[in-house]
C-alpha cells in the first residue's frame, strides 16, 4: 500500500455502500461529505452491494468471488484424479 493512501475499516466501507444503496445519496455527495474519492466509492459499491441469488438469499460480489475460488480449490483434486485415471 502507498504511504499516503488512506485505509478504511470494513464497517466504514459498508456504511458508505448502504447510504448509496438507500437511494438518497449520490457519489458526489458521499465524496464531499466523507472525503472519499468517487472511484473508490464506486469500487466499494460494486464489491459490497448485495446480489440476489435466490428468493431468500443475497451475497456480495466479494463473497461470490470467494465462493468461486473455494469451488475451484475443491474441484482441483477431483480434476487431477480424473486426469490421472484417464492416463
Amino acid at each position: 500500500m502507498a504511504k499516503n493512501q488512506k485505509s478504511y475499516t470494513p464497517e466504514f466501507k459498508q456504511q458508505i455502500v448502504d447510504l448509496y444503496n438507500a437511494g438518497g445519496t449520490s457519489y458526489p455527495q458521499l465524496e464531499r461529505e466523507y472525503g472519499v474519492n468517487r472511484s473508490t466509492i464506486s469500487g466499494w459499491v460494486k464489491q459490497l452491494s448485495p446480489i440476489k441469488v435466490s428468493e431468500e438469499e443475497t451475497v456480495t460480489l466479494k463473497e461470490y468471488k470467494a465462493l468461486q475460488k473455494e469451488i475451484q480449490r475443491l474441484e482441483e483434486p477431483r480434476i487431477h484424479n480424473w486426469n490421472v485415471n484417464m492416463a
